[in-house]
């Protein structure tokens, strides 16, 4: 199940309600902050923890999953995950790899039915992964779709279907993931560099006006014959939010002149 935070970020939720928990253990702090801002952004409840500190982490945490990297110092990569799957039997564990992994040592690792990324890689590869690993895992998995709902806008991220109030909206995969950064983020201004990051990603080569011509692709799908949504603050970027209800038209009642004997006006010459 998926419902909203409190700042409005959707959250991972199993059947009894308790959140759907990652643990990152990862020896680069920039890395695990990357990794904890992306999987907290999907909906996870993220907790990072050292090598040395996360079988304890493991045992208080109780994660459905836990990303490791392989290239933790001595032999923790290599003995942590049966010390995990002790406080957490048939725990899933998505490896984060060398680009060519060889040897044993890392064939050792990454045996066993579980999943791996190879360095470098996307933050989108990391989660879908993992969504990968949550599904095939015996450990509760969350139940239901993950939607996102800003007024009558519904989106399944997991059929990939978009409604507004009840009509089917076919969107492009670049128009899908441009709306669902917008309703990830409800009434928060996204500038045309967080756009183009997240949507097209820091390699992309083209002009920030691929921006706007996708703003406009989608209103004419999401506002046709609708209220509009999607709002430009100039010099600052676009948000998304719920349209505002019509107002009432009020019609004033024309005047009747009140009933009795017509006068005809006498003109003189």
């Amino acid at each position: 199940m998926t419902t909203a935070s409190p700042t409005g970020r959707p959250q991972l939720l199993h059947d009894d309600g308790s959140p759907v928990r990652v643990l990152v253990v990862v020896d680069e702090p920039a890395l695990t902050e990357l990794l904890c801002l992306a999987l907290r952004y999907e909906g996870w409840h993220v907790r990072s923890a050292a090598a040395g500190a996360a079988a304890g982490a493991a045992a208080e945490f109780r994660p459905d999953a836990v990303v490791l990297d392989v290239a933790l110092a001595g032999a923790d990569a290599q003995e942590l995950p049966v010390r995990l799957r002790r406080e957490r039997p048939g725990l899933p564990v998505l490896f984060l790899t060398p680009k060519d992994p060889g040897g044993e040592r890392f064939a050792g690792l990454t045996a066993g039915g579980d999943d791996r990324v190879a360095k470098p890689f996307g933050m989108e590869e990391v989660v879908a992964r993992l969504r990968g690993l949550l599904r095939r895992s015996p450990s509760p998995a969350p139940r239901g779709r993950a939607v996102l709902v800003v007024g009558d806008l519904v989106l399944d991220e997991d059929s990939r279907e978009v409604f507004r109030g009840g009509r089917e909206i076919r969107l492009t995969a670049t128009e899908f993931e441009l709306l669902r950064f917008l309703m990830r983020n409800p009434r928060r201004v996204l500038s045309k560099p967080q756009i183009l990051d997240r949507v097209w990603s820091y390699e992309f080569g083209g002009r920030a006006n691929v921006v706007e011509l996708y703003i406009s692709y989608l209103r004419r799908k999401i506002e046709a014959d609708a209220p509009p949504m999607i709002h430009t603050r100039r010099g600052a970027g676009y948000l998304i939010k719920p349209a505002e209800p019509a107002e009432p038209v009020v019609t004033t009642p024309a005047v009747r002149p009140a009933a009795g004997p017509v006068k005809k006006a006498m003109y003189s010459v």
